[in-house]
C-alpha cells in the first residue's frame, strides 16, 4: 500500500476527495438560497451517516495534532472545497438570491461551523438548525 501512498492520511484523503466529490458535491447550478440549504443539509447527512463523513471528522481531528496532516488536508481537501463553496456563495450573491451581512469566509464559517461542531459532539443536527442558519445568515430574497 505504501508503494502508492506515503501514509495512511494520504490514503484517507484520496478516499475522502473521491467520496465527497460523488456524495457531497458543491452545487454548480443556478445559485439560490435553496441550493445552499440543500448543500448544508447534505453536509449534515454526510457527517452523521456516511462513513466518508466520519473520515472527514477524523482528519479534522488529526490535523489539530499533526502539522503534516494539517498541511496535506488543507492543500488537498479543505482549500479546494472552500474555493468551491465560496464560488457557490458568490454566485448566489451576484444573482441577488442572498445578501449575507458577513463577508464570504465568515458567512461560510458561520454556516458550516455549527453543523461540524454538532457532528463532532455526536449531537443530532436538526433540520431547523440548517433552516435558521440559512435564514439568519444569508437573508434570502423573499419569493
Amino acid at each position: 500500500m505504501y508503494r502508492w501512498w506515503p501514509s495512511k492520511v494520504e490514503i484517507l484523503l484520496d478516499t475522502l476527495i473521491e467520496d465527497s466529490g460523488k456524495r457531497l458535491p458543491v452545487p454548480t447550478g443556478k445559485p439560490t438560497a435553496e441550493s445552499i440549504r440543500g448543500y448544508l443539509r447534505g453536509l449534515a447527512r454526510f457527517l452523521t451517516r456516511d462513513p466518508a463523513g466520519k473520515v472527514l471528522l477524523a482528519l479534522i481531528a488529526e490535523a489539530q495534532h499533526d502539522p503534516d496532516t494539517a498541511t496535506s488536508f488543507h492543500q488537498r481537501y479543505l482549500s479546494p472545497r472552500r474555493d468551491q463553496e465560496r464560488d457557490m456563495l458568490a454566485r448566489a450573491i451576484q444573482a441577488g438570491e442572498v445578501s449575507p451581512s458577513l463577508g464570504p469566509d465568515a458567512t461560510l464559517d458561520a454556516l458550516v461551523g455549527p453543523i461540524v461542531y454538532r457532528a463532532f459532539t455526536g449531537a443530532s443536527i436538526p433540520r431547523g438548525l440548517v433552516d435558521t442558519l440559512v435564514e439568519d445568515l444569508l437573508k434570502p430574497r423573499p419569493d
